[in-house]
């Protein structure tokens, strides 16, 4: 009898039959209130009506077009309303169909761009599991052990982790920035440096965000070495942070290259690459292509999903449930030492456990978020030692939901920590 890959692991037991706004349900129709969002994904809720509708509309109409072969409207759309919510000066899309091939496409041009072979990533990073984004992928050895030999020309810099520092914001940031010139002095020369690959909140590193001045203190150093500056927001892009791009928080900063996949279209299969014409220009004819990216289903469910975004204000409602989600977890923690720290920004919020003597417990927050889907509410771990706990709601969130989870949140660590 075929079976799924017993390599897979399941965060949960649930089988979810349907889904509607902020709920999942199973078979027997019980209600589970989701604050995962499919790892980000979801942002508009489960089966939105209007990215519904448009998904039906576009698969009588024309499912699938290869973008090599013949363009389709839903692209050329698509392609020209992004460029409403892209930073300045990023004028060219490349389209696929995942956040690690995404990633690929964005090191493959950075090196035909630069002509360079290195690349730098920061500790905790991570880009995905094909070969070449797991080389880059430092949020665990689970996702690069046994695949060896990796990709070369992989570097690693500091990221300014505050809390795990024991170091202030302004200390951390100084110490990561010191630590990246230490690369480019010891590992990695400036002449031979591609780009710097950073994600402006980690992932699967814990939901760590960077802090004021860090990543303006990146693209300064990007800019005197003539070093390319690369934002994944895979995970944090499309309102999750409070501002449609994460980067946003640092005022003034500007990618060369973004990278964007997860909330893009709602649950379909779809990512892309943006620069400067110019700076996509330099990537080697045939070297970008593919047979699904660019989907006109797919496409369709990201228009719908950025009109969604607009009319409902969905970035805003991002900040404002945050600020209040963010709020009751540190009232839930205030009375439990082994949170040791809550962080995050906007609908993107963690909170970290840790043992008496101060070791990361991954064991604990496992039971704390078995302990939560018991409960109906369904959450992720993630951080480099499993002891983190995130929660990542579409953006439709209501406060009324936020207090809800924050009641089942609370039951949850309760029960776990005795």
């Amino acid at each position: 009898m075929p079976q799924l890959s017993p390599v897979l692991q399941q965060a949960t037991p649930v089988v979810a039959t349907r889904g509607e706004g902020m709920y999942l349900y199973d078979a027997d129709d019980r209600r589970y209130l989701d604050f995962t969002a499919g790892v980000g994904v979801t942002n508009t809720g489960h089966c939105h009506p209007r990215v519904v509708e448009a998904v039906r509309q576009q698969a009588g109409q024309l499912i699938h077009g290869q973008y090599t072969t013949v363009m389709h409207d839903r692209l050329l759309t698509l392609t020209e309303r992004l460029g409403e919510v892209l930073p300045a000066g990023l004028d060219a899309l490349f389209y696929l169909n995942s956040g690690s091939e995404a990633v690929e496409a964005a090191l493959r041009l950075a090196r035909h761009a630069t002509g360079r072979q290195n690349v730098i990533v920061l500790d905790g990073s991570f880009h995905g599991r094909t070969m070449g984004a797991a080389a880059m992928s430092t949020a665990g050895t689970r996702f690069r052990a046994g695949s060896g030999p990796l990709m070369p020309g992989v570097a690693v810099a500091p990221f300014p982790h505050a809390f795990a520092l024991g170091l202030s914001e302004e200390a951390a940031v100084a110490h990561a920035l010191r630590g990246l010139d230490h690369v480019l002095a010891t590992v990695s020369a400036p002449e031979e440096t591609a780009a710097i690959f950073v994600e402006p909140v980690l992932g699967e590193g814990g939901y760590v965000p960077a802090p004021p001045g860090y990543l303006a203190g990146l693209r300064e150093r990007a800019d005197r070495h003539g070093i390319l500056l690369v934002l994944d927001e895979i995970q944090t892009g499309f309102g999750r942070t409070g501002r449609f791009w994460a980067h946003e928080h640092s005022a003034g900063v500007v990618p060369d290259i973004l990278i964007t996949a997860k909330g893009l279209a709602s649950g379909f299969p779809l990512s892309a690459i943006a620069a400067s014409v110019e700076l996509m220009g330099r990537a080697r004819p045939g070297s970008q292509g593919g047979t699904y990216g660019g989907n006109a289903v797919a496409c369709a469910a990201a228009l719908a999903t950025l009109d969604v975004i607009r009319d409902e204000g969905l970035v805003a409602n991002a900040a404002e449930q945050g600020r209040r989600l963010a709020d009751g977890l540190r009232k839930t923690a205030a009375g439990v030492p082994a949170v040791a720290d809550v962080r995050g920004t906007g609908l993107m919020l963690a909170s970290e456990f840790r043992g008496p003597d101060g070791s990361p417990d991954a064991a604990l927050a496992r039971a704390v978020q078995q302990a939560a889907a018991e409960r109906g509410l369904l959450l992720l771990t993630c951080g480099v030692h499993g002891n983190v706990v995130r929660m990542i709601p579409a953006l439709v969130v209501t406060a009324e939901q936020i207090d809800e989870a924050l009641t089942l949140w609370s039951d949850a660590v309760a029960a776990a920590v005795r």
